[in-house]
């Protein structure tokens, strides 16, 4: 590690003269004096290190954690198991420290690793060719968008994105267009089922539509029909993009690229990498062989030199940093490397049947808890299909999360953030993580709790 080291007085005199300035002050003359502080920060006096260490240990202290508190909560961030080989792997030297393998004479470990995260990102997704990871899975969505008007050639301006993509994906879509000639224009879901209004989706496409965004296991845990979504786009020319949130669903529904998809695009964190209190987290990409000059990022190939030995290099890279900023299909488009390693050695332990079987864990338990806490004064809001995560409605269903919250149970999430038209419903997630007996206690609680949202002793 390179010690920092602050510049000398010295120094600073020589830098000033070579710029022709008295003294660091003048350095700052463009900004107009208002917009100065005049003033020191208000800022607490200065602490010891062991002051700053207990500070931070009480602040710790005020933390609930599994298994204190029992989690019912996902809506893009899931908690899973997470085996301790895959902290193993990671936490080697040579993996922990690599950055960009810019050199592959002296990072065919970290080209490899990333060149077998592209290949198992394709065949579960369905497509030909991934890149070498995005920064998340909300950036990667974005990045899809503008990656779809590459191969329109920017002739069109118009995209349709579903009401039930992740609202905070949709926000970041809508903070990248902000200044581009772009229009952003949503697709309702249907009020019984919860998935997309196809009959709208039909009526709303355009011809200056360039792409069309669809997320499955949608924001309320619905599957979405993709087939179906295809074959109204089957006439049309837009870019069909796949979004996906909880990446363990690819295990158990079929590839976006066997229902007709163009892009995929979503979060991989599921894949052996931890909430963390929302990161970090894990871009995916995938697309058909079509449109990989049009990709972000970059894509480790395999090859062999003339004595026939096999290698990884850098086959595609469009980034910032290797050719014209003008020319770059991404300027943030980063190096998640050591995730895509989490989730490259998560998958392999796993593999196709344990990949599946916990998938179908996921989907049951999920299944089980709606049937007996929608039995009561709470009912599920929608009719259609959903993986492991569902939306229960009802007048006290708030209320019953808050009770609960004080008996260790955190439950759903309230959709009103986001959806202001459905002020009584809650998204709740169950995955492998909540044990039977766990759901059992929470099904007790919650039928316990009377009309006034006071949960009964017991």
């Amino acid at each position: 590690m390179m010690r920092y080291l602050s510049h000398s007085s010295r120094d600073v005199r020589a830098m000033l003269e070579d710029l022709g300035l008295q003294s660091v002050e003048e350095l700052f003359a463009p900004i107009p004096a208002q917009a100065r502080l005049k003033e020191p920060l208000d800022l607490p006096p200065a602490r010891s290190e062991p002051e700053i260490l207990e500070r931070f240990r009480a602040l710790a202290r005020k933390n609930r954690v599994p298994p204190e508190i029992h989690l019912y909560v996902g809506a893009g961030a899931y908690r899973h198991f997470i085996p301790a080989v895959v902290w193993d792997v990671i936490s080697k030297p040579e993996f922990a420290t690599a950055y960009t393998p810019y050199q592959p004479e002296i990072s065919q470990g970290t080209l490899q690793s990333i060149f077998e995260f592209q290949t198992l990102v394709c065949q579960l997704t369905g497509m030909d060719v991934a890149n070498a990871s995005m920064y998340d899975g909300a950036t990667a969505f974005a990045e899809a968008v503008l990656m779809a008007r590459r191969i329109h050639r920017r002739r069109k301006r118009h995209v349709l994105v579903a009401r039930t993509v992740h609202p905070e994906y949709r926000r970041v879509l809508q903070t990248y267009v902000k200044h581009l000639d772009m229009e952003v224009e949503e697709i309702p879901y249907h009020p019984e089922t919860g998935a997309l209004d196809r009959e709208a989706l039909a009526r709303m496409v355009r011809d200056d539509t360039f792409a069309v965004a669809v997320q499955s296991p949608n924001f309320f845990g619905v599957i979405e029909d993709q087939t179906a979504v295809a074959a109204v786009l089957q006439d049309h020319p837009a870019v069909k993009i796949a979004v996906f949130t909880e990446a363990l669903s690819l295990g158990l529904l079929r590839p976006p690229g066997e229902a007709g998809f163009d892009i995929v695009a979503g979060e991989g964190q599921s894949w052996g990498v931890p909430p963390s209190f929302g990161g970090p987290h894990l871009g995916v990409m995938a697309t058909r062989t079509a449109h990989v000059r049009r990709m972000p990022g970059r894509i480790v190939g395999m090859a062999r030199d003339h004595e026939g030995r096999r290698g990884f290099v850098l086959t595609l890279s469009a980034r910032e940093q290797h050719i014209r900023r003008e020319k770059a299909t991404s300027n943030i488009c980063t190096n998640q490397a050591l995730c895509a390693l989490a989730a490259t050695v998560y998958l392999s332990l796993l593999g196709p049947r344990g990949l599946r079987r916990l998938a179908e864990i996921n989907t049951r338990r999920a299944h089980f808890l709606r049937e007996r806490l929608g039995s009561g004064p709470s009912a599920p809001a929608f009719t259609g299909p959903f993986f492991n995560e569902f939306v229960l409605k009802g007048p006290d269903v708030i209320r019953r999360r808050e009770d609960l919250l004080a008996r260790n149970f955190l439950v759903g999430v309230p959709l009103s953030t986001w959806y202001p038209e459905l002020p009584d419903h809650l998204l709740v997630t169950v995955t492998e993580m909540n044990s039977p007996a766990s759901m059992q206690r929470l099904v007790e609680l919650w039928r316990a709790v009377d009309e006034s949202g006071v949960a009964r002793p017991g």
